[in-house]
């Protein structure tokens, strides 16, 4: 094919790209509502976490079907579908009388974004001009390590001036003006085949990701209710072994574990899913430790992220332009090492971090964040044939919602234990502490990244 960047391809990502952004931001714009749902449909903290959990949920199975559905159905077709659907689950949520329609409507917003986020990086790998890929895929990687960040800053915003159902409608204009630019710009370029849907396979994983993302959602409980943690994970980890197990002897597999057989680009992917923890579980500790501990607003919490989250938009398409002219090493070893440094500060003075602390120190996480986060993702998949991407786009779609869930539950746990056992300080001084520890996990996290992003990148410039 002709691959050139004209107005449609552009208007395409564009497309696509708000329709992600859109499913991304809300994950974490959500967050700030928290305390007012639980009052105001009289629910607990566990079961207010199902507005993010059950959205993860979903977008989780969603997105390993990202392959089948794009060999099987037309991109245009997907994206209109997928607009439609997040369309209404917003409008579900807008009206939401009771607390289970509220739920529904992101678990349907779920759906949508599991087809539109994989689509977004499918349309760029098929259809951009070779040399504009990695900028491309700099600019697509940054609405999964940007938005959750703008996520706090917006919520804030919303719900001060027009409350929590304001998140949802503000959002229906922006997702049905992505709808109209995807229907008059998306191109199709290679014919859908008719294939069989490895039905066994998705119900492995489905009950793979219920179970384990179930149990880390009750994870902060485990010390009062264990089995409530061990029971859903266990499930989930002998479904994962019998999906692993199903996928090496069916002719269609669900996703093509064949990649994996390639070290670079598992390396990449683990070091990807690590890096994802941090950033989700950043944007959990962050907004708390502002109000928790330094007792300012839901809005002020947003506000002291925002610029780290600017400048990491700014950076992370030009981070692209630097891999085309000095290779994928050093933009991601120099993103990793900032990351490292950021996240050794955050522990050193977790316990006591003013609101100045907080805005350098992020400045400089998300400086790495945009320099690591796109190049790991395209210098992965370059790895790949062309007819293993959609498989390799599919897992890297998969690890980045996995990660969200899997991220927020583990912080959330290591948060409420400290806030449990340190009994004699104060809740503020016992959130520090929590937070304090949460950096600590987090920093290792990405110690172990850096290693694997070392090995990964070696060689393959």
């Amino acid at each position: 094919m002709n691959r050139q960047l004209n107005s449609k391809l552009i208007l395409s990502i564009i497309a696509t790209g708000l329709l992600s952004f859109c499913g991304v931001v809300i994950e974490t714009a959500t967050n700030v509502t928290f305390p007012i749902l639980m009052k105001e449909f009289s629910v607990s903290t566990s079961a207010v976490q199902w507005m993010t959990t059950g959205y993860l949920l979903i977008a989780s199975i969603m997105m390993p079907l990202s392959a089948f559905l794009k060999k099987r159905f037309t991109s245009k077709k997907l994206f209109a579908t997928a607009a439609i659907l997040f369309i209404t689950g917003l409008t579900l949520d807008v009206t939401a009388p009771n607390f289970i329609q509220l739920v529904s409507g992101r678990v349907v917003q779920g759906v949508g974004a599991g087809i539109a986020l994989p689509l977004m990086f499918n349309i760029i790998l098929e259809q951009a001009p070779i040399d504009k890929i990695v900028f491309l895929m700099g600019l697509g990687t940054l609405v999964t390590a940007i938005a959750p960040a703008i996520g706090p800053t917006y919520g804030g915003l919303i719900v001060d001036a027009y409350g929590w159902r304001g998140i949802f409608l503000f959002l229906i204009p922006v997702v049905v003006l992505a709808l109209v630019l995807g229907l008059i710009s998306i191109q199709q370029v290679t014919k859908p085949a008719s294939t069989s849907l490895d039905i066994t396979g998705l119900f492995y994983i489905a009950v793979t990701f219920i179970g384990i993302i179930i149990g880390f959602s009750n994870l902060s409980s485990i010390t009062t209710n264990p089995f409530g943690f061990y029971i859903p994970f266990i499930i989930g980890i002998i479904a994962l072994v019998l999906f692993l197990k199903h996928s090496a002897t069916t002719k269609k597999p669900l996703l093509n574990l064949q990649v994996f057989q390639n070290k670079s680009f598992s390396l990449h992917l683990g070091a990807y899913f690590l890096i994802q923890l941090e950033a989700l579980g950043i944007s959990f500790i962050l907004p708390n430790y502002i109000q928790l501990v330094n007792h300012q607003t839901a809005l002020a919490a947003g506000l002291i992220v925002l610029p780290g989250a600017a400048l990491g938009a700014v950076l992370a398409p030009l981070s692209g332009t630097i891999y085309d002219k000095l290779g994928a090493r050093k933009p991601i070893m120099f993103g990793i090492t900032l990351q490292i440094i950021s996240m050794i500060m955050f522990f050193a003075l977790g316990k006591n971090l003013n609101t100045i602390e907080i805005l350098i120190i992020y400045i400089i996480l998300m400086i790495g964040m945009g320099s690591v986060m796109g190049n790991t993702m395209t210098n992965a998949l370059q790895q790949l044939d062309n007819d293993q991407n959609a498989d390799g786009n599919g897992m890297f779609n998969t690890v980045q919602q996995f990660a969200g869930a899997v991220g927020t539950s583990i912080v959330s746990t290591v948060i409420a234990f400290s806030q449990n056992a340190n009994n004699g300080l104060n809740y503020s001084a016992k959130t520090a502490i929590g937070a304090q520890h949460s950096f600590l996990m987090l920093l290792i996290f990405i110690i172990i990244a850096c290693v694997a992003l070392n090995v990964g990148t070696k060689n393959h410039d």
